[in-house]
C-alpha cells in the first residue's frame, strides 16, 4: 500500500504506473527531464502521485502555494521558470500557455489505464544525490519567503536519520494533514516512498476523524503535527492513542510545557523536534521511548542526528558553553548549500560551511538543544533580553487569554516595547492593569508587556505558524 485516503486505496503497482504515464506527458511536452516541474495544487492524492513520480524520475519540482496572489504567483513562476507547471482544475484559470497541464479526473484515469509493459522507469537509487530535488519556500514567519534548493542528499539523509529513531512498518500509515507545498508535508511523502510504508492523506486537519484513527485504527503508527493542531486533539480529555501507536511528531513551532505534559501524563508518544526547510525539516529530535513517550527534560528538543553537528555561537562566532544562551548553528549532510538567491547568504555561513540559522537557544550538559526564540523575534527592552514565548505562555496561562503573541514595538524610551496581541477565551476585553499583576508571580517586570491589543484572529501560513512579521508591520 502506497497511499489511501478518502478517495481510496492505492498500492506502489498503482505509482509504477502512475509515474509511466506522467514520464510520457513530461517528455512529450518538456524539451528534459532535468528541468523542474512546478505545482499548484491543493492537497489531494493526485499532487502526491506527481511529487512521487518526480522523485522516482529525479525531476526537480516547485511547489507553489495555491494561497499565493497572482503577483507572487507570476513572480515565482518568472523567477525559477520550469518546463511545465501542473495544476488542478481550481488553479487553471490562474495560468496560460502550453506549458500547463491540468490535473483532473482523467488525467488520473488516463494514468492508470496506461500501458507500462514496454516501458522502463529509472532506478532511483542511481540518480545523482548532488541532485537538486526541489526549490522550496521558507515559511515566511519572520520575513518574506527565501528560495531553498533542497538537494536528494539531505532527503535521503534525512530519511535514514529519522528512521533510526522510528519509522512506520510497511501498509502501516503515516498520518499527512499538513499542506503540500511545504518541506514538511512533503518530507513525509519521500521517507514513505524509501521506507515503504504507506500515507493517509487527510486534505485537511479534521480534529474528530483524527482523534478516531489514533485512538482505535492500529494501521495508524506516525502522524506529523503542528502545536496548534496537538492542542486541539489534547482539549479532548478523553483522547489517548492506541497501544500500537509509535509516535506523534511535533514541529513548527514552539511546544510549550503544558502541552508536552498533558501528552506525558495520557502516555501520548510525542517526539519534539527541530528543524527548517533549510535543514530538509527535523535536523534535531528527542529519541523514541515507549511506552509513554517520557523524556526529560521535557521543554528539549534533542539532539541533533548524527553526523549533523550543532553549535551555539554568540555575537562575534565565539563558540559557547553549556547553559550559555546565544545562535544556533548547524553542519551535516541534512544543511543546504545555499539560497537560490546569492545574497540571501550573507552572513548566513561561516567559512567552515556552518549555517546560521536565525534561532536562539542553549545546550543542557547532556548536549540537548533547548529553543529559545527566533533571534529576530527576541525583544531588547531596556537593554534586557525578553524571549517572547515565555512571555506568551504566561499570558495563555490566564483565564480570559486563548492565544497570545508577543512582540518588540519600536519604542524612543525602551528601544523596543513588549507588546501583547490576545484573542479572547470569551470575548470580553480584559484589562491591562489586571493582567500586569495577574504576570507578576510569573514573570519578572521588565517581560511584562508594556502594551496590550486585542484581535479577532492571527494572519498565519499555511501550516498554522502566526506571521509575525505581519503583525510588526502593522503594530510598528
Amino acid at each position: 500500500m502506497f497511499l489511501t485516503s478518502e478517495h481510496g486505496m492505492f498500492t506502489y503497482h498503482d505509482l509504477d504506473r502512475f509515474t509511466a504515464y506522467f514520464k510520457d506527458i513530461v517528455e512529450q511536452k518538456a524539451d528534459s527531464l532535468k528541468w523542474p516541474i512546478a505545482f499548484l495544487s491543493e492537497s489531494s492524492d493526485m499532487l502526491i502521485f506527481g511529487i512521487a513520480a518526480c522523485w522516482k524520475l529525479g525531476i526537480p519540482i516547485i511547489p507553489l502555494n495555491p494561497k499565493l496572489t497572482q503577483k507572487e504567483l507570476e513572480e515565482y513562476v518568472h523567477e525559477l521558470s520550469p518546463s511545465l507547471i501542473f495544476c488542478d482544475s481550481r488553479s487553471r484559470s490562474r495560468l496560460s500557455g502550453d506549458d500547463v497541464i491540468q490535473m483532473d479526473e482523467n488525467f488520473f484515469l488516463n494514468a492508470f489505464t496506461f500501458d507500462i509493459r514496454e516501458l522502463k522507469l529509472p532506478n532511483p537509487d542511481k540518480i545523482k544525490e548532488s541532485e537538486v530535488f526541489g526549490y522550496f519556500f521558507t515559511s515566511g514567519t519572520t520575513s518574506k519567503p527565501k528560495i531553498v534548493p533542497v538537494k536528494r542528499r539531505q532527503m535521503i539523509a534525512s530519511a535514514k536519520a529519522s528512521a533510526k529513531n522510528f519509522k512506520p512498518d510497511p501498509n502501516h500509515f503515516w498520518l499527512l494533514c499538513l499542506p503540500l507545498n511545504h518541506i514538511g508535508g512533503i518530507s513525509i511523502i519521500i521517507r514513505s516512498l524509501l521506507y515503504g510504508s504507506a500515507i493517509y492523506r487527510m486534505v485537511q486537519f479534521h480534529e474528530e476523524m483524527i482523534k478516531e484513527f489514533l485512538a482505535e485504527n492500529p494501521r495508524f503508527q506516525a502522524a506529523s503535527l503542528v502545536p496548534t493542531m496537538l492542542k486541539r486533539l489534547l482539549d479532548d480529555p478523553l483522547f489517548k492513542t492506541h497501544r500500537e501507536f509509535k509516535a506523534i511528531l511535533l514541529g513548527g513551532g514552539p511546544s510549550n510545557s503544558t502541552l508536552l505534559r498533558k501528552s506525558v501524563e495520557r502516555g501520548i508518544p510525542i517526539i519534539s523536534s527541530y528543524g527548517m526547510t533549510e535543514t530538509c525539516a527535523q535536523i534535531v529530535a528527542n529519541p523514541m521511548t515507549a511506552p509513554s513517550g517520557i523524556y526529560t527534560p521535557l521543554r528539549s528538543v534533542g539532539k541533533p542526528f548524527p553526523p549533523n553537528q550543532l553549535q551555539i555561537k554568540d555575537e562575534k562566532g565565539k563558540v559557547l558553553g553549556k547553559n550559555q544562551s546565544g545562535s544556533i548553528w548547524l553542519k551535516g549532510p541534512q544543511v543546504f548549500d545555499g539560497y537560490y538567491h546569492k545574497e540571501h547568504n550573507e552572513g548566513n555561513f561561516d567559512p567552515q560551511r556552518w549555517f546560521k540559522t536565525g534561532d536562539f537557544g542553549h545546550l543542557n550538559g547532556f548536549g540537548q538543544l533547548f529553543i529559545e526564540s527566533r533571534r529576530e523575534d527576541l525583544i531588547i527592552t531596556g537593554g534586557e533580553n525578553v524571549n517572547p514565548v515565555e512571555v506568551e505562555e504566561a499570558l495563555e496561562k490566564l483565564p480570559s487569554i486563548k492565544e497570545a503573541v508577543v512582540i518588540g514595538v519600536p519604542d524612543e524610551e525602551w528601544g523596543q516595547k513588549v507588546t501583547a496581541i490576545v484573542t479572547l477565551m470569551n470575548g470580553k476585553n480584559p484589562d491591562l492593569s489586571e493582567i500586569k499583576e495577574q504576570l507578576k508571580s510569573e514573570l519578572i517586570d521588565f517581560k511584562i508587556p508594556k502594551e496590550l491589543r486585542v484581535v479577532k484572529d492571527f494572519p498565519r501560513t499555511t501550516t498554522g505558524k502566526v506571521k509575525r512579521w505581519e503583525l510588526v508591520n502593522t503594530l510598528g
